[in-house]
């Protein structure tokens, strides 16, 4: 016995667990925790294709115990699984048994995917072979007969070979996939229309007939395979912007070990509490906060701002930004799956994923297409052998019929939309989780604005200083530092670039509603409200607004402006103009709300509001038959958020705002709101006229086919241009331009106007 024995073995097995898919423990290592015992995990499918394998795979998952979602994008070939408990509940078994291979979704990319390589051969093999076949055919149309005729017919024969064994094999393979795993596919009946077309005319040489069909079965499977070379190369033109996205993250970081020793490590690898560092020049891999260093950001990917911003130790920063000038050293805080970065990667591919009403109905026509055309094609047969008796002519009308009437039309309508859709939107600084939610959005008729946060900036600014020595504002400053209350926050900002200087605190404590105490020398120095902080002295509780005091005696006193969003007045006016009803709910009091509104021209509103009431409210416009599109930003607005029929919040809101919400944008203008309806109603109209398009197809050319004046040549090229019909519409919407990018520098930006102050 060798000794290499073992050795082999184990490379045999580590091969077949690796054919077999991801164990549990791998799925379990590369999972996402959601929260509430919910794990997501996302798997490459590399062999989905078809609105036929999406239903499958869907249908079998989802009938799994504990499993809460499934979906399936067929741009990225990936199906997201949603699962609660802590146990994996046999997702790889079930693909396996459908006959779908597996791997983890970080572990397969589109580099390791040689789809398009296959698919471009396969198209010059099946040309090369039509070309050589057509010019026999020519000969033998022109008259050639007797022997000539049949050795044309038999180099014919001779050429067809390599191109079903090779070019034909892309459809063959999914094809008998599917069958032997006991489901059908669109390939199915393709697979046999072309099998069908080749055997007769092999027949027909062999009994010396005076026509063969090998032109029509080779150039059969060419025209089908520019049909699907093209709409892979437009899927992922139409997914760039999120393989752009993709490109932003590194593959790896120095991580810095804690005896100071430096290494690369894998961006899977990193983990948070890791150090790193980051030399100028390079992406931030992960979120994480400066430890050490100072430097500025291009912080475009994120906030839009073609300016740089400046960081020190304590700031925080996002995953997929530029360090530009100083070397940092960071602490990471998230993994790279849990990263600003990745979060926007999957809601751009979670757009084409939306289980919306059009896409139901895609679906289930879809489903129903292989049993359909199998039973009409048979029927044709019948059909055409009762009335002439003639066989040939028969299958030649049935293998049309198998050909023609493929939904790739309608299975292509939705989803290809979608991902345009939401190329645009992402282009504009827009980020859409879900497919359904463009639908949604495309059918309302009225918009309710929170007003703090939303309509203005929600981040106060000083207006007006009261202060007895210069010292006093340096004191309040160091003590605004210890808050991250949006007041503190001004303060520390305005104060800070005067004066670097830092006060010793001891003792710091918030209280929450009230302010920020601590002690300086034995001294207790308060900053928070005027009644709190000045409760010893004379001066009454009435007296509003901000103070800062040193055991109750008023040092300094502040007042505070908001401002309405850049282009808010524009945003508003822009939707009113769409024949859009418009609304105000909001927490604050009556007057600031209704400067607001005053403001924008918005004749309804609503103040001091509760969550419950924003609810309510809500309800009441949905009993009257309202399409409600809630806009808002922090954490009271989720529960109107999550109720509205589509919501919208700004990516500075709370983080519970931006989860609830269907649409995140990422700047401050309020732009988003006008150009996210517009896009979404042009969706919608492209895809009413792709369902036209694929039912008008079908009507006209099922029933032409059937009659018999159809040959498979031209079903193969009807059924092919109807996809790229469909595929062309869609990307109309990329050309639907509105000038320049009112969002995104990096696509051409105006001065935004000056922001009006709001008491």
């Amino acid at each position: 016995m060798s000794c290499c024995a073992p050795a082999i073995d184990m490379m045999l097995d580590m091969e077949r667990a690796k054919s077999a898919g991801p164990s549990d423990d791998e799925i379990l290592l590369a999972r996402r925790q959601l929260g509430n015992g919910l794990s997501q995990i996302e798997l490459a499918v590399p062999s989905v294709h078809c609105a036929a394998c999406i239903q499958a795979i869907e249908t079998s998952l989802s009938q799994l115990t504990n499993i809460e979602s499934v979906r399936v994008n067929l741009s990225t070939k990936r199906v997201s699984v949603t699962w609660r408990g802590s146990a994996v509940p046999g997702i790889v078994p079930t693909l396996a048994r459908l006959g779908y291979p597996v791997h983890l979704a970080d572990e397969f990319t589109s580099e390791k995917d040689g789809t398009l390589s296959e698919l471009i051969t396969a198209v010059a093999v099946a040309g090369f072979a039509t070309g050589n076949i057509m010019l026999l055919s020519v000969s033998v149309w022109a008259g050639a007969d007797g022997p000539t005729r049949d050795l044309f017919h038999w180099l014919s024969a001779l050429i067809a070979v390599p191109v079903m064994a090779f070019a034909g094999r892309i459809y063959f393979r999914s094809a008998w996939n599917a069958l032997r795993h006991g489901r059908m596919n669109m390939d199915v009946p393709i697979s046999l229309g072309v099998t069908l077309a080749y055997s007769m005319s092999l027949y027909e040489t062999i009994t010396h007939g005076h026509h063969a069909y090998f032109d029509a079965s080779v150039s059969l499977l060419f025209f089908l395979l520019i049909g699907r070379t093209l709409d892979h190369l437009m899927r992922d033109r139409a997914r760039a912007a999120v393989s752009g996205l993709v490109r932003l993250s590194p593959r790896g970081a120095i991580v810095i070990a804690p005896d100071g020793r430096r290494s690369y490590t894998a961006l899977a690898e990193i983990e948070p509490g890791m150090r790193l560092f980051i030399a100028a020049g390079e992406r931030i891999p992960v979120n994480a906060i400066v430890v050490e260093g100072r430097s500025n950001l291009d912080c475009s990917l994120v906030t839009g701002e073609s300016g740089s911003q400046g960081i020190e130790p304590g700031s925080a920063v996002l995953a997929g930004v530029q360090n530009l000038t100083g070397p940092l050293i960071i602490e990471v805080t998230a993994a790279a799956k849990n990263s600003f970065l990745a979060e926007m990667v999957r809601l751009m591919e979670a757009a084409e994923q939306g289980k919306g009403a059009y896409r139901r109905i895609a679906d289930r026509v879809s489903s129903l297409y292989s049993p359909v055309v199998h039973v009409t094609a048979l029927l044709s047969f019948l059909g055409w052998m009762a009335a002439t008796g003639d066989w040939h002519l028969s299958i030649t009308v049935a293998i049309a019929v198998l050909i023609i009437t493929c939904p790739c039309a309608l299975g292509l309508a939705v989803p290809i939309v979608q991902v345009v859709a939401a190329r645009r939107l992402f282009e504009n600084g827009i980020l859409v989780k879900d497919g359904s939610a463009m639908e949604r959005l495309a059918e309302i008729d009225t918009v309710v604005f929170d007003k703090t946060g939303t309509l203005t900036m929600g981040r106060p600014g000083l207006r007006d200083v009261t202060f007895l020595e210069e010292h006093d504002l340096t004191m309040a400053a160091s003590l605004a530092a210890f808050s991250r209350h949006p007041a503190s926050v001004a303060i520390d900002t305005a104060f800070s670039v005067r004066s670097r200087k830092r006060v010793p605190y001891e003792n710091v404590v918030e209280q929450p509603g009230l302010g920020i105490e601590a002690t300086l020398d034995g001294r207790r120095c308060r900053l928070g409200r005027m009644s709190w902080a000045l409760e010893d002295s004379e001066i009454q509780d009435s007296r509003a607004g901000t103070a800062f005091s040193i055991d109750g005696a008023l040092r300094a006193s502040f007042d505070f402006v908001d401002s309405l969003r850049d282009d808010a007045k524009a945003a508003v006016r822009e939707l009113a103009g769409t024949g859009l009803s418009l609304e105000i709910l909001s927490g604050d009091k009556a007057p600031a709300v209704a400067q607001v509104a005053g403001l924008l021209s918005i004749g309804m509103f609503n103040a001091s509001v509760l969550p419950s009431g924003k609810v309510d409210r809500l309800a009441k416009l949905c009993a009257a038959g309202k399409k409600v599109l809630m806009v808002g930003d922090g954490l009271n607005d989720a529960p109107a958020l999550s109720t509205a029929h589509v919501s919208m919040a700004p990516a500075t809101g709370a983080d519970i705002g931006r989860n609830a919400a269907d649409f995140v944008f990422l700047r401050d203008s309020l732009m988003a709101v006008p150009l996210s309806v517009e896009i979404a109603r042009n969706a919608d109209r492209l895809i009413r006229q792709n369902f036209a398009l694929a039912v008008i197809y079908n009507l006209i050319a099922v029933p032409i086919a059937i009659l018999g004046f159809v040959t498979p040549l031209i079903a193969a090229i009807a059924m092919s241009g109807s996809s790229l019909i469909v595929i062309g519409n869609a990307l109309r919407l990329r050309a639907r331009k509105r000038g320049p990018s009112v969002l995104w520098p990096a696509f051409g930006r105006s001065t935004p106007p000056a922001r009006e102050s709001i008491v």
